[in-house]
């Protein structure tokens, strides 16, 4: 059990440090993921973003995806094909369904993001991170749209899931990293002392945090160079 999502994310960091991970940026699924990732990022002295996905339900069926939308620039839409052909849902269908859930991704994004665009992934080693999976079907999805846009590698990072679970996304990441897989998996909130639900107020602070402690890094990052260079006429 860990005592709240914070010290899962420290534990977190703890197992990823050792890796020396090239280039790392590390990647939240909010809400419940981001104060977890917020330790990993702060342990790998690594810049913190969000990958926001957005499910796309069954006609009559909105808890079964056939689609995802994840944030980007463009978004980027991944299909369920299994439920798309037991559906019988033809590109027309599919263009109305993903339209009707664009709208609530525009929103999380204006409360999240505000104008600012997602951190560039090409060539680095991305960390995705949650507070857990039970499924891992939202973790899947961003795997998959992370995947078109030419990381390094993709590293998912959990505190705790199922191990079948682990086993799938471990066949979807370039590296699967899950500090607890319990024989018999109960509710994710089983796992923790602590487990509120986060606002977005909250998700919000979070990431202002990291934004600050970022910046405190790149000037202590730039002082130090500033200090090795020789004085002029030494």
């Amino acid at each position: 059990m860990f005592r709240d999502r914070q010290e899962a994310g420290q534990k977190l960091g703890a197992a990823l440090e050792p890796l020396q991970l090239k280039d790392p940026i590390v990647l939240a699924l909010p809400r419940g993921g981001v104060p977890v990732a917020a330790e990993v990022a702060k342990a790998l002295k690594a810049p913190l973003d969000l990958v926001i996905v957005r499910k796309v339900g069954a006609p009559g069926n909105p808890e079964l995806a056939v689609a995802a939308i994840v944030d980007g620039d463009p978004p980027d839409v991944v299909l369920n094909r299994e439920i798309v052909e037991a559906y019988a849902l033809d590109d027309g269908a599919l263009r109305v369904l993903i339209a009707q859930e664009r709208p609530e991704l525009e929103r999380r994004r204006a409360v999240y993001r505000g104008k600012d665009l997602p951190l560039a992934v090409a060539g680095k080693t991305v960390i995705v991170v949650d507070d857990g999976a039970a499924t891992g079907t939202t973790m899947k999805v961003a795997i998959r749209a992370l995947k078109r846009r030419s990381p390094r590698k993709i590293i998912v990072a959990l505190p705790v899931a199922p191990t079948d679970t682990v086993d799938e996304l471990a066949q979807e990441a370039d590296l699967m990293i899950c500090l607890s897989q319990p024989a018999r998996f109960r509710a994710l909130s089983y796992y923790y002392g602590s487990f509120p639900q986060l606002s977005d107020s909250e998700v919000l602070d979070i990431m202002a945090l990291a934004r600050m402690n970022a910046d405190e890094r790149r000037r202590s990052g730039a002082h130090a160079v500033r200090k090795s260079r020789p004085e002029a006429g030494s």
